[in-house]
Formats: C-alpha cells, sequence, structure tokens
C-alpha cells in the first residue's frame, strides 16, 4: 500500500463529499494525483483556519495565524526545492508537483489566498472578490488542469474560470458562516447597495437584502461556470467527465441556495447522493459531446470575465 496515496485518499474523502465523488471518475494515476493535490490544499486551508479537515481546533491554532502563514510557506518551499520531507502531505505535493511538472507559481499563488484572510483584505468590489477566488480556487482549478495534461493558455483560463466559480458558489454557501468568524467575502459596495451593513450580515433583519446580493454572486458564478464548460474539449473522455460532473455538483448547490431564498442558511446546503448520481450520469453524455463533436466546433471568447494578468516574464 502507498501510504501517501492512502492518506491523500482518506483526507478529501472526510474533507469533501463533493470532490471525492467526482475524483472517482478519474483514471487511477490522475485520480491518485488529485487526491495528493487535494491533500496539500486541504492541509493548507487547515494550518490557516486552526481546523482538522475544515472542522473544529486544532492545537496549531495556538500559533498566531502570521506564523502559521509563515510555516506553511517554508514547508511548501522547501518541498518545492525537492528537500527531504517525512510529512505524508507535503511528500504528497512534492510527487504531483514534479510528476505534472507545476510551475511553482501556482502553489505560492494559493499561499496568497490565505495570506489575504489572515491580513483580514476587504472586498470592496467584485473584482476584489474574484482576485480572491482566483487566489484560494482558481489557482487550484489551474494545478488540476495541469494534473490532466493540459498546457494551453486558454485551457488553464478555462480551469481558472472553474475554480473560481466553486468558490463563487463556496461563499454563497457559507456566507452566515464566515459572518461569524468575521470574514466577509461579499463586495462591500453590493452590501451598501442592498442596506446591508457591513457589520450585519448576520443580523436575521437583513436577511432578505443580503440574499438579493447573494443572487448576484450566483449569477456570476453562472458566467464562470458556462466558460469553465468550454474547456471540457481540452480534455481526454475520463477528465471531462469528472470535470463535468464536479461543475454540475456544484452548480446544485448554487441552485439549492436560491431556491431557499432568505432561508438558505437556516441549513448548510447539501446535494443528496442520487443527485450527485444523476450529475454522473448527465456528465457521461456532456464529456462525450465535448471530446467529439465539440472539439471540432470554435469556442465563444471569455468576453468580460475576470482574468488574472500575467506575470512578467522573469518574475
Amino acid at each position: 500500500m502507498d501510504t501517501v496515496v492512502d492518506n491523500s485518499r482518506t483526507m478529501i474523502r472526510k474533507g469533501s463529499k463533493s470532490f471525492s465523488a467526482a475524483a472517482r471518475l478519474f483514471d487511477r494515476s490522475t485520480r491518485e494525483s488529485a487526491y495528493m493535490l487535494y491533500a496539500w490544499c486541504r492541509h493548507g486551508d487547515d494550518v490557516i483556519d486552526g481546523q482538522r479537515l475544515g472542522f473544529g481546533a486544532d492545537a496549531a491554532a495556538a500559533e498566531s495565524a502570521d506564523e502559521r502563514l509563515a510555516s506553511l510557506y517554508r514547508a511548501t518551499r522547501s518541498a518545492l526545492a525537492g528537500e527531504p520531507t517525512d510529512d505524508p502531505v507535503f511528500e504528497a505535493f512534492q510527487r504531483v508537483v514534479e510528476r505534472h511538472r507545476i510551475p511553482a507559481r501556482y502553489p505560492l499563488e494559493l499561499l496568497e489566498g490565505f495570506a489575504m484572510d489572515v491580513r483580514g483584505h476587504r472586498y470592496d468590489t467584485l473584482e476584489d472578490t474574484l482576485l480572491y477566488c482566483y487566489h484560494v480556487a482558481g489557482v487550484v482549478g489551474v494545478m488540476m488542469a495541469y494534473v490532466m495534461g493540459a498546457r494551453e493558455q486558454e485551457t488553464l483560463r478555462r480551469a481558472s474560470d472553474m475554480g473560481i466559480a466553486l468558490q463563487l458558489t463556496n461563499i454563497s454557501r457559507d456566507v452566515m458562516e464566515d459572518a461569524g468568524v468575521g470574514r466577509v467575502y461579499l463586495p462591500a459596495q453590493w452590501l451598501e447597495q442592498a442596506g446591508v451593513p457591513g457589520d450585519a450580515i448576520a443580523d436575521p433583519r437583513y436577511r432578505g437584502a443580503v440574499f438579493s446580493v447573494v443572487e448576484r454572486l450566483l449569477d456570476e458564478a453562472d458566467r464562470y461556470y458556462d466558460s469553465a464548460f468550454c474547456g471540457l474539449p481540452d480534455l481526454g473522455f475520463r477528465c471531462a467527465w469528472a470535470i463535468a460532473t464536479a461543475r454540475g455538483v456544484y452548480r446544485d448547490i448554487g441552485s439549492l441556495v436560491r431556491r431557499r431564498g432568505a432561508a438558505a442558511w437556516d441549513a448548510r446546503a447539501v446535494v443528496s447522493r442520487p443527485r450527485k448520481a444523476y450529475r454522473a450520469l448527465l456528465g457521461i453524455g456532456q464529456a462525450l459531446a465535448a471530446v467529439s463533436v465539440r472539439r471540432m466546433l470554435e469556442s465563444p471568447p471569455r468576453e468580460g470575465l475576470w482574468t488574472k494578468p500575467d506575470p512578467a516574464p522573469g518574475s
């Protein structure tokens, strides 16, 4: 048994049931790489929040967030440099980066997203929120594209769009939970337009107004989901199937939030197993169409979508 892969598999099954279900649709090699990449991403998120697999408090919370972030940067840079490690999470990270030649800029950009949380970054505009979404999820989409063998710039941008869409959905689902720990990712300008004080998001009196802002954010998510769909023809069938399924499952989370309206946060929005199975079946047809008919068609441009500027040469 490969203990590194086994540990990574356990982390994804406990930490993200939705992504775990979709990841099973990959071929074995891609699936194992997805598990190992997820393990490092999950670990980083937990380190920053002082949690374990997204829940509860960990002993590391005794350290300051700045100290935990600095430790994460050191361990990540050490792993990127190929230095030996006895931590199964960072050994997994080393393997997946080396196996798929993932540029160091992307893992480090993810850490910049964690730093935004540590520093209490303020999100005044939609563009501010999209920048955060890129750093904590868009770059994960890009790294997953590398795992799936994609290298073309346009494909990487579609992969980033997928991550951004997922994160916009997560923000919409977790508005009240985030507010409870002092984090507000909804654009402050939108909240102001809706008459919601920035420090009163969790106040029941403003639930309807907050929901109107969340609806706008879910409309934005739909635009990025549509763009991500256009990237499926650039993938192999099994990869296109897994991504189409994940896209459908997470989009269903947003649909559930919409249907609940101002009661969206009375209970966590969760997609049922039968619905996930339905999305997997639908994903087969979407993947088949993507790798056959749609490969012969020109994809529509990403007109009007936010794009992270490319780094300057040599940076």
